[in-house]
Formats: C-alpha cells, structure tokens, sequence
C-alpha cells in the first residue's frame, strides 16, 4: 500500500517526502522491521518506541511515525520521512486496521472484557459456534488459534498491528467469528481501536492491575471503553449480578442482554447443582427454558455459561446446538482444571490471582462434599501489591490448609512477596515452603481420602519468572510427576499433621 494513501485520515499533523513510498508491513518493534516497513514509534510502560528509530531505519524501515510533540530525531539516511501525529497510539491502530483492509468488517467479533473468566467465555463461545457449524477463532490469554493453527501469546491481548494481521488471516481463512479476550492494558494503550465489534461482554470486576491503573475506579473505566467504542448495530452482554455491570448498563447506547442468576436479567440460571463430575442447571430465557449440563464446576463457570448463551441465542443459535457445545467443552486449560487419575483425592489446578477469582473457586468447591481443602499459592512479582494480603485473608477464610509459596517472582525478593501474602491470613493454618515443586509435593502428600487440593495462580503457564532467568514449570506436570512417585511408593503416605504448626514467613523454603 502506498503510504500517502495509508496515512490519509489518520490526523497528520506534518508529513513531507511520502510520495512513491509503498509500505510492506506496520510495527512498533524495531525487531520486527523488515524492508520496506513503516515503523511507529509507541512510547511504551518500560521501552520507549524513540529510543529504537535509528535501529529501525537500518533494519528497513523507509517511514516513521512520531508523536508530534517528540523532537530532536533526524533519520540517519536520507529520503527516509518522520511523520508526526497527534496521539501516536491511536494513529498505530488506525494505520494497522487501514493496512489490513478491516478484516473486523467480515470476521464477527465477540470482545471479552472482565477481571476474571474471560478464557473460559472464548472456549465456551468457540465450542457453540462450532456445533452451529461456523468456523471460530480464538485470541487471549492461552495462544490465538483457528483452523490448525496455534500461536503463543505474548499477551492476552495482541498489539493493533499482529491483531488486525491474525484477524486478515481468519478472514482469508473463511473464518466466520472471532472470540477475543480484551484486557484493561490493551483498552488503555488503544490496541482494539478500529475493531468492529458485533459483541462486548462483561464477566466482572474486581481489583487487579492496579500497580497499572492506580485505583480500581480508572480500572473500570479502561473496562468501559470496550462498550464506549460499539457501534449502533452492536450488542453488549452484561452480567448485572456484578455491581459494576449495573454501571455499565446505564453508560452503554447500544442494544443490551443482561445476564446472572441473583437478579432479574435477560438469560437467567436457576436450579443450579454442583458437584465435582460437573454443574446442572436450567437456562431462563424470553420465550426459552432448557437443561444445561456442563465438565465445568463451580458456580463461577455458570455466569461465564450464561454469558456464552446471551451471545449465542442474540445470534439466532438453536437452543440443541447451544446445550451441546457446553457440555462437549470438557476442560479449559488451567481452569479448575482436574488431574486426572486414580487418586482418593482431587486436584486441581486454577490461574486464580486474584482475590476475587481465588474465592471464586474456593467457595465452589466448599460446596463439593470434601473432607479439607488444601491451597497451594503465590502472587507474582512486579505485579499489584494490594491483592497479597487480601489473597491471604481468602485463602484462611476459605482452605483448611495453605501453603504459601512462589509464583513468579520477577525482579522482587520471594520471601518478601510471601510475607506481604502472610500478612493476611487471620488463622494459623499455613505454612511457607518458596520451592513450588517442594510446596505442591507438601500438599500432596499430606492429602488423604476426600480431600481436595487447589493449586491456584499460575494455571496453563509452563514457566517461572525470576529476575535473571525463566524456568520451565508446570503445575500439571508437577502435579502427576509427585503422584506417580507416591503411588509407586517412592514417597512413605502422610497426613495432613504435615501442616501442624505454624510457620514463620521465610522459614521452611
């Protein structure tokens, strides 16, 4: 594409020397600039886009765009322009959507916003449409993927530019909807602007990120942009169980469903019956009323259900294809999700981190006939501090027994994490082993008939972050190397007077 005819309309505030430049790709990554790329200069939390000009130029790059008020740069080779804009941000993912010729236009678009439950809303979504016979893509937390095709996620959220390309893909690929997770970073930072959303659904809000958004009030208004940018044609799905849905439902113009179970809403759930092979319920709808049987448990995943139904039946999907692709989604990956085998006990392993997503599942499998509940848990490093003490406060309201330990440390100290965590237990039933491995394999071990080990926080993810290195690190993996070890009797049967004791922050690591 020609870059005059790709910067029109994008709010140039001074340009010379485009004519005869053809563009071959768009970026803010300097390592990504190939020959003939226009490359935009995004001052980022921690990497400035115009500290990496000159290393873009020498990569290729024959154009760049810069915030308009940034000066001082002269491109070390001639003939190459510096474009400068008003909001660099929102020119990125105007020349990225313009660049990909609005692939939103012809993939339908379902965008998932919320602290928590967003994952488990896009496989739902993906598994209905799929028995409707429609081709789904899916982009968040876990990979983007459709057809065949899996790619790792860098973020939940991709940058405007690797959006809109996946999005051409699918479009290219006859693929008919796209079910996208939408994070409050990528809402703030402009990455969705210029996708045309058929849907926006919210699943709830709690305090996260705030080391990001500084308050949980800026927090909910990034969450709010989602349903700002909709068109006249679009719909927002809202749970009105949660406060800030309540919110939303009086600041949104487009056409509302609401969803929950506590309050009067649109599509409804009643009769709910948990256990630990699944959840049965029944769906209220307008004019419909059916059974819904789920793999999934725990009365959180009924809201994320009911949210996937507001969506299908707004799309006209028969009631038959709806019950079938819920119950054919057997797991989510890291999501509550159980590991299998012959034990006298269950595990499960959770990406809960937060504290609401952490008593989520916590009060759901209170529900389950158990004996104790065993928690396995850390907070990441670099990460909102807030939530540690308020994590431990629900882990010693809702566990029997807790094992504090690290979950991705980052650049901060360990032990210093753990002891903000253990600041907010009100119980003395915990204790801190730093090595993951050796704290799963505590909680293991001390298992017994009918008990019920969590180990929340870190989920799908095969890694640790520290501050100088990642490891390779799965809690699954972790969890069915130590069982297949104890059943084979490698390791003598304890109890649970393991955890007699408590243990002083820092100890026992």
């Amino acid at each position: 594409m020609r870059l005059k005819e790709l910067i029109d309309k994008i709010g140039v505030a001074e340009a010379d020397g485009l004519s005869g430049i053809e563009i071959k790709g768009v970026t803010p990554d300097s390592r990504n600039v190939r020959e003939g790329f226009l490359f935009v200069a995004v001052k980022g939390a921690q990497l400035d886009g115009n500290n990496f000009i000159d290393e873009a130029i020498k990569r290729g790059a024959v154009a760049i765009v810069i915030q308009s008020s940034v000066t001082g740069h002269r491109s070390p080779v001639k003939n190459v322009p510096f474009i400068k804009v008003e909001d660099v941000r929102r020119a990125f993912a105007d020349l990225a959507g313009k660049f990909y010729n609005y692939p939103s236009r012809k993939v339908k678009c379902v965008g998932v916003t919320g602290t928590n439950g967003k994952t488990t809303v896009t496989y739902l979504l993906e598994s209905i449409l799929r028995q409707a016979g429609f081709n789904c893509g899916v982009i968040g937390t876990i990979n983007y993927h459709f057809n065949d095709k899996a790619i790792p996620a860098p973020n939940t959220t991709p940058d405007a530019a690797f959006l809109q390309s996946l999005l051409s893909e699918m479009r290219d690929s006859m693929v008919d909807y796209c079910a996208l997770e939408v994070s409050s970073h990528s809402l703030e930072q402009e990455r969705v602007r210029g996708i045309d959303f058929k849907y926006a659904v919210f699943t709830n809000l709690t305090s996260d990120h705030l080391d990001y958004h500084k308050n949980r009030l800026y927090y909910f208004e990034a969450k709010a942009k989602l349903f700002k940018m909709l068109n006249k044609q679009a719909c927002a799905i809202i749970n009105i169980d949660d406060e800030c849905g309540l919110k939303l439902v009086e600041r949104t113009d487009t056409a509302i469903v609401t969803y929950g179970i506590d309050n009067k809403a649109d599509v409804r759930a009643k009769d709910l019956s948990l256990s630990l092979d699944g959840t049965e319920f029944r769906v209220v709808a307008q004019k419909e009323e059916f059974k819904v049987r789920t793999r999934l448990i725990g009365k959180h995943n009924v809201y994320n259900i009911l949210s996937a139904i507001a969506v299908s039946l707004s799309e006209g999907i028969a009631k038959e294809h709806i019950q079938d692709g819920i119950y054919k989604l057997e797991k989510v990956e890291g999501r509550l999700e159980r590991i299998k085998g012959e034990y006298p006990f269950s595990v499960f392993v959770d990406y809960a981190h937060t504290e609401d997503a952490l008593k989520n599942v916590l009060t759901s499998l209170s529900k389950i006939k158990h004996r104790k509940i065993i928690l396995v848990f850390g907070c990441g490093g670099d990460r909102d501090r807030t939530k540690r003490p308020k994590m431990g406060y629900v882990a010693s309201s809702l566990s029997d027994l807790a094992v504090i330990t690290s979950d991705n440390p980052r650049n901060e100290n360990p032990v210093k994490i753990i002891e903000e965590i253990a600041s907010g237990f009100t119980k003395e039933n915990f204790i801190v082993i730093e090595d993951r491995f050796i704290a799963i394999e505590k909680a293991l071990l001390a298992a017994e008939e009918e008990d019920i080990v969590l180990i929340a926080g870190k989920g799908h993810e095969q890694y640790q972050i520290f501050k100088d290195k990642m490891v390779h690190f799965d809690d699954r993996q972790a969890v069915k190397k130590i069982l297949d070890r104890r059943y084979k009797n490698v390791y003598p049967v304890r109890d649970s007077s393991a955890f007699s004791g408590a243990s002083i922050p820092g100890e026992n690591k």
